[in-house]
C-alpha cells in the first residue's frame, strides 16, 4: 500500500504514545448538570485545553467506546492563522519549527508538512477512541483532501474507507475563484473495522418526490410500485449468453438485450416473475421489460444516503436542524 512521506513524519510517528496523560477537571461554574445533580465527568463533556492532551486524557475512560467522531480541522488554506507547535521530543523538530513561520500562512512552503505533522498523532488517538463499529467523519476542501485520503488509508487501512461525500456549501457562484467558483467541500469518512458495515445502515426517510415515484397504474394487488430496467451491463462472461435469452413481449415482438448487456434474471426466474405480474412492459405492452419494485410501508427502510450532499439533500436538512455549534478553527497547539 502506498504511504505518505512528509517532513517530520519520523518524529511524530509515535508522538501520540508519549503525550502525557492529564486528568480532566470539572469546572462547576461552567457546567450545566441535570437538575438535582452535581457536575460530573460522566455526563456530556466540553473540554477546553490542548486538544492533543484532551484526546489522551479521554483514553482511560473512552477508549474503544466512541461510536461516531466528527472533526473540523484547519483546511490549511493559508488564511486561517492556525499554529503548529506540538512539543515533539526531537531537537531537529524543534529547530525546524523555531525557524519556520507560525501561524502557518500561504507563503509557508512547508505548510502541508506541518498540517500532516499536526494531524498524524491526533488521528491515531481518535482511532483508539473509536469502538469496533465506530466511524470518523471529517470536513476538508481541495487544499488537503488528497493528502488526507492517503494519511487515513495508512492509519485506518484503505479497506475501511467509507466514502468521500461532496458537500455543497454555497448556492451562488463566488467571484473570488481563480478560474471556477468552488461551491463544495468534502466529508471524508472511515470506519475502524468491518463491523461498521456489518451492523447495518440507517436509511433516510423518503421525501415526497421519492415517494411519488411509486404508483399503481395497473391496479396491482401487491400495491404501489416503480420499475428498474431488467437489462444490465455485461461484466461476467458466464452470463454473456446464458442471460441473453429472447423475450416475447405482450405485443408479440421478440427482443433481446442490447450488445454488451444481459438480463439481470435467469430465464426460469424471469418466467416466474412474469407469471406473478412482476414484470412491466409499458402501457402498450411493447416496451423492453422492466422489473417491478414494490413499496411496503411496514418493510420500507427508506433510501440509502448518497455521496452528493446538496442543499436540498434530506441529510443536509437534518444536519442543519441539529447543528447547534458554529464553525470554529483556532490554533492547534
Amino acid at each position: 500500500m502506498p504511504t505518505l512521506e512528509f517532513k517530520g513524519k519520523q518524529f511524530v510517528y509515535s508522538h501520540h504514545l508519549g503525550v502525557p496523560f492529564r486528568e480532566l477537571q470539572v469546572v462547576p461554574d461552567k457546567s450545566l448538570p441535570a437538575e438535582g445533580k452535581r457536575p460530573s465527568l460522566d455526563d456530556n463533556l466540553i473540554i477546553h485545553g490542548d486538544n492533543l492532551e484532551a484526546l489522551k486524557a479521554l483514553l482511560p475512560t473512552h477508549a474503544g467506546k466512541v461510536d461516531c467522531i466528527f472533526i473540523d480541522p484547519p483546511y490549511n488554506t493559508g488564511n486561517e492563522g492556525w499554529c503548529y507547535n506540538d512539543n515533539v521530543r526531537s531537537p531537529l523538530m524543534k529547530e525546524w519549527l523555531k525557524k519556520s513561520a507560525n501561524p502557518v500562512d500561504k507563503e509557508d512552503l512547508e505548510r502541508h508538512d506541518k498540517w500532516l505533522c499536526m494531524m498524524w498523532p491526533r488521528i491515531n488517538l481518535l482511532k483508539e477512541l473509536l469502538s469496533d463499529d465506530g466511524s470518523i467523519w471529517m470536513t476538508l476542501d481541495d487544499n488537503e483532501i488528497h493528502r488526507a485520503r492517503i494519511l487515513f488509508d495508512e492509519i485506518f487501512g484503505e479497506e475501511n474507507f467509507v466514502c468521500c461525500a461532496v458537500w455543497e456549501k454555497t448556492y451562488t457562484p463566488k467571484s473570488n475563484g481563480r478560474v471556477i467558483s468552488t461551491d463544495h467541500d468534502y466529508v471524508l469518512a472511515y470506519s475502524k473495522t468491518d463491523a461498521f458495515v456489518d451492523h447495518g445502515w440507517n436509511y433516510l426517510d423518503r421525501n415526497e418526490e421519492q415517494q411519488s415515484r411509486f404508483t399503481n397504474p395497473d391496479d396491482d394487488p401487491k400495491g404501489p410500485w416503480r420499475t428498474y430496467p431488467l437489462d444490465v451491463r455485461t461484466e461476467n462472461n458466464e452470463r454473456r449468453e446464458k442471460y441473453r435469452y429472447p423475450v416475447t413481449l405482450p405485443s408479440g415482438r421478440v427482443v433481446r438485450p442490447a450488445k454488451g448487456r444481459h438480463w439481470s434474471l435467469p430465464e426460469e426466474e424471469f418466467k416466474k416473475q412474469r407469471k406473478r405480474g412482476e414484470i412491466y412492459f409499458g402501457k402498450t405492452g411493447d416496451a423492453m421489460p422492466n422489473k417491478k419494485v414494490y413499496f411496503d410501508k411496514k418493510e420500507d427502510k427508506g433510501v440509502i444516503a448518497r455521496t452528493w450532499w446538496g442543499g436540498s439533500h434530506p441529510l443536509m436538512r437534518t444536519l442543519q436542524r441539529r447543528l447547534i455549534m458554529g464553525r470554529q478553527k483556532e490554533c492547534y497547539a
